[in-house]
Protein backbone atom coordinates (compact mmCIF):
# COMPACT_ATOMS: atom_id res chain seq x y z
CA UNK A 1 0.00 0.00 0.00
CA UNK A 2 1.49 3.39 -0.83
CA UNK A 3 0.99 5.80 1.98
CA UNK A 4 1.18 9.93 1.15
CA UNK A 5 3.03 11.22 4.07
CA UNK A 6 5.73 14.79 4.53
CA UNK A 7 8.92 14.76 4.32
CA UNK A 8 9.63 16.77 7.67
CA UNK A 9 13.04 18.39 6.05
CA UNK A 10 11.97 19.36 2.77
CA UNK A 11 8.13 19.59 3.55
CA UNK A 12 7.23 17.69 0.43
CA UNK A 13 4.81 15.27 0.40
CA UNK A 14 6.10 11.49 -0.91
CA UNK A 15 5.17 7.98 -1.21
CA UNK A 16 6.15 5.11 0.61
CA UNK A 17 4.98 1.44 0.68
CA UNK A 18 3.95 0.29 4.26
CA UNK A 19 2.10 1.96 7.57
CA UNK A 20 2.90 6.35 7.20
CA UNK A 21 5.95 6.62 9.09
CA UNK A 22 4.78 7.87 12.35
CA UNK A 23 2.40 5.17 12.83
CA UNK A 24 3.36 1.65 14.01
CA UNK A 25 7.07 2.20 13.53
CA UNK A 26 8.43 4.20 16.00
CA UNK A 27 8.13 4.26 20.31
CA UNK A 28 5.46 7.02 20.83
CA UNK A 29 6.71 10.87 21.66
CA UNK A 30 6.04 12.47 24.69
CA UNK A 31 5.02 15.24 22.92
CA UNK A 32 2.50 16.13 19.99
CA UNK A 33 5.20 16.91 16.45
CA UNK A 34 3.67 20.32 16.24
CA UNK A 35 5.99 21.87 13.86
CA UNK A 36 5.08 19.28 11.68
CA UNK A 37 1.23 19.81 12.15
CA UNK A 38 -0.99 21.30 9.69
CA UNK A 39 -2.58 24.01 11.97
CA UNK A 40 0.83 25.08 13.43
CA UNK A 41 2.28 25.40 9.76
CA UNK A 42 -0.78 27.55 8.68
CA UNK A 43 -0.06 29.35 11.35
CA UNK A 44 3.40 30.05 11.37
CA UNK A 45 2.72 30.48 7.39
CA UNK A 46 0.41 33.37 8.57
CA UNK A 47 2.59 35.01 10.41
CA UNK A 48 4.87 35.38 7.28
CA UNK A 49 2.50 36.85 4.94
CA UNK A 50 1.65 39.57 8.04
CA UNK A 51 4.81 40.64 8.52
CA UNK A 52 5.94 41.12 4.87
CA UNK A 53 2.64 42.89 4.50
CA UNK A 54 3.35 45.01 7.04
CA UNK A 55 6.86 45.50 5.92
CA UNK A 56 5.60 46.51 2.62
CA UNK A 57 2.99 48.56 3.02
CA UNK A 58 4.56 50.18 6.04
CA UNK A 59 4.39 53.86 4.51
CA UNK A 60 0.40 53.18 4.47
CA UNK A 61 -0.27 52.33 7.89
CA UNK A 62 -2.77 49.29 6.91
CA UNK A 63 -3.43 46.13 7.78
CA UNK A 64 -4.20 43.07 5.30
CA UNK A 65 -7.73 43.48 6.58
CA UNK A 66 -8.43 47.05 6.10
CA UNK A 67 -6.89 46.87 2.60
CA UNK A 68 -9.32 43.96 1.59
CA UNK A 69 -12.14 45.93 2.87
CA UNK A 70 -11.16 48.99 0.65
CA UNK A 71 -10.73 46.85 -2.12
CA UNK A 72 -14.03 45.15 -1.22
CA UNK A 73 -15.94 48.38 -0.97
CA UNK A 74 -14.29 49.38 -4.69
CA UNK A 75 -16.00 46.01 -5.99
CA UNK A 76 -19.38 46.70 -3.89
CA UNK A 77 -19.80 50.31 -3.13
CA UNK A 78 -22.66 51.23 -0.53
CA UNK A 79 -22.53 47.39 0.97
CA UNK A 80 -23.72 46.42 4.20
CA UNK A 81 -21.54 46.28 6.98
CA UNK A 82 -22.20 42.75 8.24
CA UNK A 83 -22.27 40.97 4.63
CA UNK A 84 -18.72 42.96 4.01
CA UNK A 85 -17.88 41.23 7.42
CA UNK A 86 -18.98 37.95 5.92
CA UNK A 87 -17.10 38.51 2.31
CA UNK A 88 -14.04 39.55 3.86
CA UNK A 89 -14.20 36.74 6.34
CA UNK A 90 -13.79 39.23 9.32
CA UNK A 91 -15.37 38.90 12.82
CA UNK A 92 -18.92 40.66 12.97
CA UNK A 93 -18.61 41.55 16.31
CA UNK A 94 -15.23 43.52 16.09
CA UNK A 95 -15.85 44.62 12.31
CA UNK A 96 -17.39 47.90 13.62
CA UNK A 97 -13.97 49.18 15.09
CA UNK A 98 -11.76 48.39 12.02
CA UNK A 99 -14.36 50.49 10.09
CA UNK A 100 -13.81 53.28 12.39
CA UNK A 101 -10.50 53.00 11.83
CA UNK A 102 -10.75 53.35 8.32
CA UNK A 103 -13.35 56.71 8.77
CA UNK A 104 -10.68 58.14 10.74
CA UNK A 105 -8.03 58.05 7.92
CA UNK A 106 -10.78 59.39 5.69
CA UNK A 107 -11.13 56.25 3.64
CA UNK A 108 -14.64 54.59 4.05
CA UNK A 109 -17.98 56.58 5.10
CA UNK A 110 -20.01 54.83 6.62
CA UNK A 111 -24.33 55.82 7.12
CA UNK A 112 -27.81 54.22 8.13
CA UNK A 113 -29.72 52.38 5.28
CA UNK A 114 -32.94 54.48 4.71
CA UNK A 115 -34.87 51.72 4.86
CA UNK A 116 -33.51 50.31 8.21
CA UNK A 117 -31.82 52.91 9.95
CA UNK A 118 -30.29 49.80 12.02
CA UNK A 119 -27.74 48.70 9.16
CA UNK A 120 -24.82 50.68 8.00
CA UNK A 121 -24.21 51.23 4.40
CA UNK A 122 -20.61 51.36 3.86
CA UNK A 123 -18.91 53.65 1.10
CA UNK A 124 -15.38 53.93 0.00
CA UNK A 125 -14.51 57.64 -0.13
CA UNK A 126 -12.28 59.27 -3.04
CA UNK A 127 -9.06 59.54 -0.68
CA UNK A 128 -10.00 55.52 0.05
CA UNK A 129 -10.00 54.66 -3.40
CA UNK A 130 -6.68 56.61 -4.46
CA UNK A 131 -5.04 54.95 -1.11
CA UNK A 132 -6.06 51.42 -2.11
CA UNK A 133 -4.80 52.15 -5.99
CA UNK A 134 -1.54 53.25 -4.22
CA UNK A 135 -1.14 50.41 -2.26
CA UNK A 136 -1.45 47.67 -5.35
CA UNK A 137 2.09 47.72 -6.34
CA UNK A 138 3.32 47.38 -2.53
CA UNK A 139 0.88 44.47 -2.29
CA UNK A 140 1.49 42.52 -5.56
CA UNK A 141 5.06 42.76 -3.99
CA UNK A 142 3.42 41.28 -0.68
CA UNK A 143 1.78 38.22 -2.93
CA UNK A 144 5.21 37.38 -4.52
CA UNK A 145 7.43 37.36 -1.37
CA UNK A 146 4.91 34.93 0.37
CA UNK A 147 5.46 32.43 -2.26
CA UNK A 148 8.91 33.23 -3.44
CA UNK A 149 10.67 30.31 -1.67
CA UNK A 150 8.17 27.77 -4.26
CA UNK A 151 8.59 27.48 -8.25
CA UNK A 152 5.46 28.13 -10.05
CA UNK A 153 3.73 25.05 -10.16
CA UNK A 154 4.09 24.24 -6.54
CA UNK A 155 2.71 28.36 -6.22
CA UNK A 156 -0.61 27.05 -8.17
CA UNK A 157 -1.03 24.09 -6.45
CA UNK A 158 -0.91 25.67 -3.21
CA UNK A 159 -3.21 28.51 -3.98
CA UNK A 160 -5.49 25.45 -4.95
CA UNK A 161 -5.14 23.77 -1.88
CA UNK A 162 -5.63 26.99 0.28
CA UNK A 163 -8.67 27.35 -1.47
CA UNK A 164 -10.24 23.87 -1.47
CA UNK A 165 -9.40 23.67 2.67
CA UNK A 166 -10.79 27.08 3.29
CA UNK A 167 -14.39 26.79 1.26
CA UNK A 168 -14.45 22.83 2.54
CA UNK A 169 -14.85 24.10 6.16
CA UNK A 170 -16.73 26.84 5.02
CA UNK A 171 -19.85 24.71 3.72
CA UNK A 172 -19.57 23.20 7.48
Amino acid sequence: MLVPWIDKHTYKFRRRKGPHPTVHSAPMAKSFDFQHAPGHLIRRAHQVAVAIFMEETAAFDVTPVQFAILNALIDEPGEDQVTLASRVAFDAATFGSVIGRLEAKGWVRREPDAQDRRRKLLWITPAGREAALRMKRAVARVQARIVAPLDDAEREQMVLLLGKLVAGHAQG
